[in-house]
């Protein structure tokens, strides 16, 4: 019994050394978690934007002053944005 015990804690070391020296090989560089930070900031902020051009330029259709479309807009852009962050942290 004493030696099959053996073996599997030999097996199970063995593949966490792999698996640790995996990790250590694709581990994102600096320059990759910085490029993933700014896309989520994109992902985010375009929708926002694009909200609130569009609800102004809406707004400005309107006689008189409205902001109604305005801010509906930035807050749906806002919903989207978050939405698409985590989708793109899910993945």
């Amino acid at each position: 019994m004493e030696p099959d015990r053996n073996r599997r804690l030999q097996q199970r070391l063995e593949r966490q050394a792999r698996r640790l020296k995996r990790a250590e090989r694709e581990r994102p560089t600096l320059l990759a978690q910085t490029i993933y930070l700014g896309t989520l900031g994109l992902v985010m902020v375009l929708p926002v934007v694009a909200g609130a051009y569009l609800g102004h330029w809406l707004d400005n259709l309107v006689e008189g002053y409205s902001t109604r479309w305005t801010l509906s807009l930035i807050f749906l852009g806002v919903v989207i944005g978050a939405f698409n962050v985590y989708l793109l942290i899910k993945e």
